[in-house]
Formats: structure tokens, C-alpha cells, sequence
């Protein structure tokens, strides 16, 4: 747009008005004003004409029009209310979800809530009256802290008088007290779990270290063998009996991409067997999934479905049912997939090869990759975790150890190493890590590939990934108990046994879990109000945005997440805590199973599976021919599949709870951080203010999915 001369531009005459003009463009019915900075000012010679240049020039652009610079004041002002304005919108938004929060009334202590279902009911109660104990306490020394520096009294003097009476009298007691006695115990608690902190963190350190040098070097599996097809035909290649079990149990939401995507393996149909092994409870899910399975049958592909009438020990009693059937025998490998992943068609040929000519390999892992991973905040920060625990810790003991901890699903065993490692056992709740550590005391070696993916789905919602972290930190302790005697009875080298007892166990499940919570929690808010106890910033605030930093690096489009995720890690630390502590003990009931919900996202990929199912030929995925039928036709089809939601018995409600673990322990970091202000604790000041925040937003439920 021409700069405007009416107002603003120069005239004719003596008394013509010298002004620099100012660009104004009308973009939108908003009245957007583009914005003119200084220093385009003092360049742009358009923006001012005939002796207004000259002047500007002779005087080297140090003459600033108050006019213009006014303008470019009141466009920042105008970009700052714009932001203000959406902060404001955000924090009004915030406020009417919590109101609501509290206003509906449901806690985790109600009946069938996330807590409920996976932890010891007596525990829950006894871990809330020690947290809110010390919040008490906490608001108590708060008071005495304010009121004597609202009285003035000389802390040490006060310490040191001797006759002094009343209130003063008590104070001074107490500061003894506190400089004698509470101190000294305070910084030895502090002190070892500053200790352990370090140990954990150059372990952390070490493993990232491993896997830069797997990077650089480009280290991965390669296979003895390879497995090359005929040339001349394609099937004559290396193609052993798999069998591929798919375990659920009422997953309406998801069982249909699952069925369809196994089916579809690249695989000689006739050395390939699909289980469906369904132990819903649920009369129509049963009827659903049958239904399902009998479609794929009439195309031709094999495939059963199995339902136990007595559905003892979850998902391991479901994988031991199956795996005694008499026709397991032909079968040389198993391959499990859980009722959300989605394999791609190649995944057999990637995975199985790798055991020809191996002997001694037992397990072939493949990693995770989510379709839901940027649905909310709280899939975002689980796709940092996960993401760290597939690229660092699984490759590095995969490559280094030959060993690493079965994620249940999305793997290839060899079924005489489930045989002779005892099958799968109903003890504990991860059963996947149960049979991998057997099968290593057993001599078997595993195989992790970073670059074969399978897609599944992230819990959406806080309750559904309290109930799986529960499960995931109460399970390794109920096992570490039960086969310490056999670790330490084994064959295996004893850097392979102290690589399982002290660094598999205790220091990343039984360790990792107790400092994050006694460290951050509790001795950091106690030492506000003891200061003789130190606790170190870097301690505080360097080496955890270092350890984050680590943990970020495989997935660095979520650096932006990097404070979050501290704070967020921090905050999980209570239900890590307490579910290690129900296992570790074996209170209550640590050994319920709660299935994680799913959604029933799909992807593109979900979508080209289904396409074998579809009643028109020209919809149908040939996987040799690798003709596909386009996107936009299979989105079609994808609208026309009967929603399983919409059919059966009535959904069961979602509700947002407030959680009074989490929501206490706001209350006590928070009140710390008032406190740290009397002293002028400024890194920790801020941690507890941000941690504090941190943990009242999950103690209102205000992460991840919520529910109108």
C-alpha cells in the first residue's frame, strides 16, 4: 500500500509539516497494524521525502520523529495486550475447570476410581495422612517463621539468651532444638540421597554415552545368515512356522485394527497361525471379536479364536492357555502384538531372519512408535520417556549385555526358550519382564532393532497412565523377590548377575523412585524450614535440567517440554513411590491386573490394514503385489466400519477426579516456597513454586484428556 500524504505527508510552502510518515495497512476487518521498527526507520528513505531525507542524513539518523516512535510503542503495547489477553483467557479457563473439579467432588478414594484399582486401599490411606501430616506441620512452622519476623526478634540472639520469657522463651527453645537435633538427622537423609542421586545420574550418563557411540558408529544387529529369497520364487526363501498371538480383553475400541493389520503380515499364509486370544468378560465384546475373526477366516486367513472360560492370572494365564494347545508344536517361533499395536506388513521378515543360524537368540524386540503422541500435554511427555527408554536403554543393553527387560508386546521369542525358561507364570503383574530374566539366567540372548516400529497407542487421559505406572513400578519388586534366590543360585557371570540385582532392580526400579520422591518431595521442603540442612542448587536445579536434557535428546522435537517433563517426572515420583512400595511389601492389591483404556485412534497405516476386510475387491491390499488402494478410498471405508462403541451394553462414564495425594503435596510445596522467600532461596524458591504448580494441576486432573 502507497505511504498516505494527506495527514502526515510533506507540503509545499514554509510552513509545510516535516514529519516522517507512518505505513499503516488494513489487512483485516481486526484492524492489524503492521509494525514499523526503529531501526527500519532510520534506513528506509521512503518513509520520509525531500528535506525531511536531507535533514535525517546530515544529522546521521540520530533525529528521531516522537511521532513514530510513539507509534512503535503502541504496537508493542498492542502485541503484549494480545498476549496478556490470551494468558488471561488460558488462566480463566484453568480456573472454571478446577472449580469444576471440586465443585463435582470425586477423589481417588471413591470406589472404582484410578486408585482404588491398583493399589492397597490401607496403604493409600496411610501414604495421605504422612503427606498431609508434614503439610501441617510445614503450615505450622510457616506461622512461627512469620510471626517472628513480624515481631522482629533477633533469630540469634534469641537462640542464645538465656532469660528470656513467654513466646521468645519458646522460639528460642525450638531453634536449639532444630540446630541440635532435627538438623543434623535432616542433612544425613539429605546427604544420601544426594548419593544415590549421583549414582543413578552417571548411570543415566553412561547409558546416553553408549548410545551416542552406537550412533556414530552405526551399530545395529546384523544377521548371521541372510536370509535372501530365491529368485526366481519369491516364497522359497527363509519362512519357519510363526505363530502370532494377539491377547485383549475388552478392547472394543481397538480389536478391529489389530485383527486386520496381523492378518496382513507379509507371510506365506500357510506358515503363519493368527490366536485371538479374547478374555473379555463382556458377552457382546466376545460376540464382536468372534464375528471379526470369523470374516478374516472367510478370506482365507488363518486364524482362531480362543476364550477361556476361567480367566485366571490376566494376561500370563491367557499366553499359558494358548501356548498348551496341541498345534503349538509345529510352530518354531511366537510373535505377541497387544490388542492396540498395529505391526506393518514387513515386520515378520525384519524380525525373523534374525534368528537363523543364531541359536542362542531367544528374543527379537522391536520398539514403539504412537499415533496419539501430540493429542494432549500428557502424550507428549510419555512419547519423551518412552522414546529415551527404546533409543537408549533398550539399544545400549541390547548391544552391550545382550540382554534387556521384554515389553510385552511387539517381540518374536523363540518357543524353546519360553519352554525352557519355564513358560509364562501368573506371580506378578509384568509378566514380560518375569520371562525375560528367566530366560537370561537360562543363557538366552536378545535382540533389540531400533529401526523396526510399531504403532500403539499412549494412555490419553491421567487416570488411565496412573493405573499403568502403578502397574509398570509395583510389578519389577513383587518380582525382584522372587527371583533374587534364583539370580544369585545361576550359572551366568557374576558381572551379568550384578548387572540384574544392583542395576536392573535396585537402581533403576527400586532406587530411581525413592530419591525422586524422599529428595524433591520431602527433604527439599523440610530443609525451608530447617536451613541449617543445605541442600546444593546444583543438586536443586543443574544436574536435573542436565539428566532431562539427556532424556530429551531422542525425541528433539519435544524440547520445548524440557521444564514440563522435569516437573512432571517429579510429580509421577508419588505413584512410583507408592506402587513400589505396595510391591517391595506385597500390600494389597499389587497383583491386580487394570487393563489400560484405549481410544481407537488410527493412522494411515490402520487404515490400509482394514482395506483386506472391505467388501469391494478394488479396496483389497494384495502384500505381494503391494498394489494399495488410495487414502482417500480407505477413509471412506474407515467411516462405513461399525463403531463398536455404539453397540452392546452402555458405556461406562469418564469422570475427572481430583487426586489428594498429589493435590496435598501442592499444598506443601508451595508452602515451602512462601517460606523460602524469608531467606531469600532464590533457585529453590522458584523449583518449589513450579513444582508446586506442577502438582496441582495433576492433583486436579487438568492433564491430559478431559471430560466434559
Amino acid at each position: 500500500m502507497a505511504p498516505w500524504t494527506g495527514l502526515w505527508g510533506a507540503r509545499a510552502g514554509a510552513g509545510a509539516y516535516r514529519g516522517t510518515p507512518v505505513v499503516v495497512k488494513m489487512e483485516n476487518p481486526n484492524w492489524s497494524i503492521s509494525e514499523i521498527s526503529p531501526e527500519d526507520a532510520e534506513d528506509e528513505d521512503f518513509l520520509v521525502s525531500g528535506a525531511g531525507a536531507a535533514r535525517r542524513s546530515r544529522k546521521g539518523g540520530r533525529g528521531k520523529n516522537a511521532k513514530q516512535i510513539t507509534w512503535v510503542l503502541l504496537l508493542k503495547a498492542h502485541r503484549a495486550a494480545g498476549c496478556l489477553a490470551s494468558l488471561a483467557s488460558a488462566a480463566v479457563t484453568l480456573g472454571a475447570a478446577a472449580r469444576r473439579r471440586v465443585a463435582d467432588g470425586r477423589t481417588d478414594a471413591d470406589a472404582g476410581a484410578p486408585g482404588s484399582a491398583g493399589e492397597s486401599p490401607v496403604l493409600r490411606s496411610r501414604f495421605y495422612a504422612f503427606i498431609r501430616a508434614f503439610l501441617l506441620l510445614s503450615l505450622l512452622l510457616l506461622a512461627v517463621e512469620l510471626a517472628a519476623r513480624l515481631h522482629g526478634w533477633d533469630l540469634a540472639a534469641s537462640a542464645l539468651a538465656l532469660p528470656i520469657i513467654g513466646v521468645e522463651s519458646l522460639y528460642a527453645s525450638w531453634l536449639r532444638l532444630r540446630a541440635a537435633y532435627l538438623a543434623p538427622l535432616l542433612q544425613f537423609l539429605t546427604d544420601a540421597c544426594v548419593v544415590l542421586f549421583l549414582i543413578q545420574s552417571a548411570d543415566r550418563l553412561i547409558q546416553c554415552l553408549g548410545s551416542f557411540y552406537i550412533t556414530v558408529k552405526r551399530i545395529k544387529p546384523t544377521l548371521k545368515s541372510p536370509a535372501l529369497p530365491d529368485a526366481e520364487d519369491p516364497d522359497a526363501g527363509y519362512y519357519p512356522m510363526v505363530l502370532v498371538q494377539i491377547p485383549m480383553c475388552n478392547e472394543k475400541e481397538v480389536y478391529q485394527q489389530s485383527i486386520a493389520a496381523v492378518c496382513n503380515l507379509d507371510w506365506p499364509r500357510s506358515n503363519f497361525l493368527v490366536q485371538v486370544l479374547d478374555d473379555s468378560d463382556d458377552p457382546t465384546t466376545q460376540s464382536l471379536i468372534r464375528d471379526e475373526v470369523a470374516k478374516w477366516q472367510q478370506t482365507g486367513a488363518r486364524i482362531l479364536y480362543r476364550h477361556r472360560v476361567l480367566r485366571d492370572g490376566y494376561k500370563a494365564g491367557n499366553l499359558k492357555s494358548a501356548m498348551a494347545c496341541s498345534y503349538v508344536k509345529d510352530y518354531e517361533f511366537v510373535a505377541i502384538f497387544d490388542a492396540d499395536f498395529q505391526p506393518n506388513p514387513d515386520f515378520l521378515k525384519r524380525t525373523v531372519p534374525h534368528f537363523k543360524d543364531n541359536d542362542e537368540l531367544g528374543l527379537v524386540q522391536a520398539r514403539w512408535s504412537f499415533v496419539n503422541k501430540d493429542e494432549n500435554l500428557l502424550t507428549r511427555l510419555q512419547n519423551i520417556n518412552l522414546c529415551f527408554h527404546f533409543e537408549v536403554e533398550q539399544q545400549v543393553n541390547g548391544v552391550f549385555l545382550n540382554f534387556f527387560g521384554f515389553n510385552g508386546t511387539a517381540g518374536v521369542w523363540r518357543i524353546k526358550a519360553l519352554e525352557e525358561s519355564g513358560g509364562w507364570m501368573e506371580r506378578t503383574t509384568v509378566e514380560d519382564m518375569d520371562i525375560a530374566v528367566r530366560a537370561h539366567l537360562h543363557g538366552w540372548k536378545f535382540i533389540f532393532l531400533n529401526d523396526v516400529e510399531c504403532q500403539c497407542e499412549l494412555p490419553e487421559s491421567y487416570e488411565a497412565y496412573r493405573k499403568q505406572q502403578h502397574r509398570w513400578h509395583s510389578g519389577p519388586m513383587q518380582l525382584f523377590r522372587l527371583c533374587i534366590p534364583d539370580i544369585i543360585k545361576s550359572k551366568i557371570s557374576v558381572w551379568k548377575k550384578f548387572n540384574l540385582i544392583f542395576l536392573f532392580f535396585l537402581l533403576r526400579k527400586l532406587i530411581l523412585p525413592f530419591y525422586s520422591f524422599t529428595l524433591f518431595c520431602i527433604i527439599l521442603p523440610m530443609t525451608m524450614f530447617v536451613p541449617e540442612a543445605e541442600l546444593p542448587d546444583w543438586v536443586v536445579c543443574y544436574i536435573p535440567a542436565l539428566m532431562s536434557l539427556l532424556n530429551i535428546l531422542p525425541s528433539p522435537k519435544s524440547f520445548p517440554f524440557i521444564i514440563p517433563y522435569l516437573l512432571f517426572e517429579n510429580t509421577m515420583s508419588v505413584t512410583k513411590f507408592n506402587a513400589m512400595i505396595s510391591g517391595l511389601f506385597q500390600l494389597g492389591s499389587a497383583y491386580e491386573w487394570v487393563v489400560t483404556k484405549k481410544s481407537g485412534r488410527s493412522s494411515e497405516g490402520d487404515l490400509i490394514s482394514l482395506a483386506a476386510a472391505a467388501p469391494p475387491r478394488e479396496l483389497r491390499h494384495h502384500p505381494k503385489t503391494g498394489s494399495a488402494p488410495s487414502l482417500e478410498a480407505l477413509m471412506v471405508l474407515k467411516e462405513q466400519q461399525p463403531s463398536p462403541k455404539k453397540e452392546g451394553k452402555k458405556q461406562q462414564k469418564k469422570h475427572n477426579r481430583i487426586y489428594k495425594k498429589e493435590l496435598a503435596l501442592s499444598l506443601l510445596l508451595l508452602t515451602a516456597a512462601a517460606r523460602s522467600l524469608l531467606t531469600k532461596q532464590g533457585i529453590h524458591f522458584y523449583f518449589l513454586l513450579f513444582q508446586g504448580i506442577s502438582f496441582l494441576l495433576v492433583g486436579l486432573d487438568l492433564i491430559g484428556e478431559q471430560v466434559e
